[in-house]
């Protein structure tokens, strides 16, 4: 299994405004996309960066797991994202290597994308989700 691109790198914030707003200041770039998604407790938006984007996650409320996350950790790097071409394979080549997974079966993340996460343990302490995209990039 290897990944093809990453497609994202996420950052947990506490006002997705003013982070929209910062990155606009500083960077010159918007979202391409805003959307809440109730199942993971966020509202996210995708910033554009070359051929990825930067994930901007604000938590619904704090017994969200990004909600825990901020108010443990605070502000800052949440996750690393993979596009895989095969979530189902890629989960099975994981498991297969002894890795410790979040979720054995994939699950609709933002964009209607498959998705699934890899245990922060497996990596670095780093958590990691795999993406399978809903259309293939081009």
């Amino acid at each position: 299994m290897l990944p093809y691109n990453i497609d994202h790198v996420a950052i947990a914030v506490r006002d997705l405004d003013a982070a929209l707003a910062d990155l606009k200041e500083q960077y010159g770039t918007e979202p391409l996309s805003r959307e809440v998604i109730e199942s993971q407790g966020v509202e996210e938006a995708m910033v554009p960066v070359g051929a990825s984007y930067i994930q901007v996650l604000q938590p619904l409320g704090p017994e969200t797991p990004v909600g825990r996350f901020v108010e443990k950790r605070g502000e800052g790097l949440h996750h690393i994202a993979f596009s895989v071409p095969d979530i189902e394979a890629a989960i099975e080549h994981l498991e297969s290597t002894g890795v410790r997974l979040i979720d054995h079966e994939p699950r609709v993340g933002g964009g209607g994308n498959r998705i699934a996460f890899v245990h922060p343990s497996a990596f670095a302490g780093t958590l990691v989700e795999l993406v399978e995209l809903v259309e293939e990039p081009t």
